[in-house]
């Protein structure tokens, strides 16, 4: 298995621990969650079942029916609600003959997409609830691993919920995406031979979704792949922005036009920002919205370095999202391949390039030595300087440093020329003199292919490289 150390520590943790372990397991949509728990375990267990997209309580629990009589119970008629469902999965749990995991000899029981056994008026979380508290919880060789990928289900429901469950989780785990690591590994594992720069523009194109990533054929180059994926008839991604809100949300219009609206701004739009495009929704309705998209790993939610207390910005980072709005939704192109290479092109790349640095904001860190200093990321824009100035990633340390990222990105050497060099002062003045910071102000550039040789450097305090994202 391909990375996920931190991962299997924790479960590993679950098989050696003396207590009844209570798992919930969450991340965005094709990030790998079910393939980590079946890897893991080698699917040893007790009983496993699934939500189903889109289906009533009654299908549902004819589902899991079929997942009890394939563990074990002989009982032939569909459970006529949650309760007796969860009733009949005790049972078959108490019995001498259940399987159990070969290393610690543990009872492990996975629902998988819980959200999708949540049907309307169904019960089902008041009968988990009642099956973990009044059984589970005193079970010492029980592991209960409850996953979905509809995020902001999972926090409100189970780990942040109020009721029940409240204090109940022993364990929680946000699977995120690859890093360009981690993509790296999983690559040459499946037999392509790419380089960096090929490996980054995947990144800008698939994210970090090893799902995504394994559709990459051996064989054909980066470009042909991605024409493959997306601009064929039958390319299995080139709906895949459709069936993903879908599949996550109710109402999914509601989150689409959010979605919309942010992928107008490369820097993001405040809430108010958003509801004066009249196109979202507002009030409540909009905060809830906004919360599942930063649950779900859509959006970001940053702070402006001047504004730390309020007036947040809402940023769009899921590159297919953004690829996908970009090519597909607007019928810019027809062929990848033929797109490559055109100025278009490029200064795609240059916007595509900063998404990846601001998914990569640790191995920078862990780059510029700081991974131990305490350290606040932020985004500012000028409010007062003409012409205006803006800083998309800046680094605040304890240590009295401020890191000024500037994120550009060229396949060849990056000259900084006299005009650059006065555009870059000219942001360090306008941000010393409208934060009125006495913090040293490093000018840090952080490029694909590094700086030229006989570019001004003078200003930059630190310089970083598209290898520099690829650190562990």
């Amino acid at each position: 298995m391909i990375g996920r150390e931190k991962e299997k520590n924790v479960l590993e943790d679950c098989l050696n621990s003396n207590r009844p372990e209570f798992l919930a397991l969450y991340g965005r949509r094709r990030v790998g969650k079910t393939y980590l728990i079946k890897e893991f375990f080698d699917n040893t267990f007790s009983f496993y079942s699934t939500g189903v997209y889109k289906c009533n309580t009654k299908q549902q629990l004819r589902v899991f029916k079929e997942a009890l009589t394939k563990y074990g119970d002989a009982t032939e008629t569909i459970p006529k609600d949650w309760f007796e469902a969860f009733s009949r999965l005790e049972r078959l749990l108490e019995q001498d003959t259940v399987k159990r995991e070969y290393r610690s000899g543990k009872r492990i029981v996975f629902l998988d997409e819980l959200p999708w056994m949540d049907t309307a008026r169904s019960n089902f979380k008041s009968a988990l609830d009642y099956f973990w508290n009044s059984w589970g919880s005193s079970q010492k060789d029980l592991v209960l691993i409850v996953c979905g990928s509809a995020t902001s289900w999972i926090i409100k429901n189970i780990v942040e919920d109020n009721g029940g469950f409240y204090n109940r989780l022993t364990q929680k785990m946000h699977l995120m995406p690859f890093s360009l690591n981690e993509c790296e590994q999983l690559l040459i594992s499946n037999g392509l031979k790419l380089s960096r720069k090929q490996i980054v523009e995947s990144y800008m194109i698939l994210g970090g979704i090893p799902y995504y990533l394994n559709y990459l054929k051996p064989g054909l180059s980066l470009s042909q792949n991605i024409d493959k994926l997306f601009f064929g008839e039958d390319g299995p991604l080139r709906y895949e922005f459709n069936q993903l809100f879908s599949s996550l949300f109710k109402n999914s219009d509601q989150y689409v036009a959010i979605i919309k609206e942010l992928s107008k701004n490369k820097s993001g739009l405040t809430r108010s920002e958003l509801i004066d495009s009249k196109h979202v929704v507002e009030g409540k309705e909009l905060t809830r919205c906004l919360d599942d998209l930063c649950q779900c790993g859509f959006i970001r939610a940053y702070t402006d370095f001047t504004r730390k207390t309020n007036g947040k910005y809402y940023q769009l980072i899921d590159p297919l999202t953004l690829f996908h709005l970009s090519f597909l939704e607007q019928k810019r192109i027809d062929s990848w391949m033929e797109f490559v290479g055109t100025p278009a092109y490029y200064t795609w790349c240059g916007l595509a390039f900063e998404r990846v640095c601001l998914l990569h904001i640790n191995q920078i860190k862990k780059a510029l030595e700081i991974a131990g200093v305490s350290s606040n990321t932020f985004a500012w824009r000028s409010k007062k300087s003409k012409p205006g100035a803006q800083i998309d990633l800046l680094i605040d340390r304890k240590d009295d440093v401020i890191n000024l990222c500037e994120i550009k990105y060229s396949v060849e050497e990056f000259e900084i020329d006299s005009n650059y060099e006065k555009e870059l002062i000219h942001k360090a003045e306008c941000f010393r003199h409208e934060t009125a910071t006495k913090k040293a102000l490093w000018t840090t550039m952080i490029t694909y292919a590094g700086l030229k040789k006989t570019t001004i450097k003078d200003i930059v305090a630190c310089e970083l490289t598209g290898n520099d994202l690829f650190r562990d």
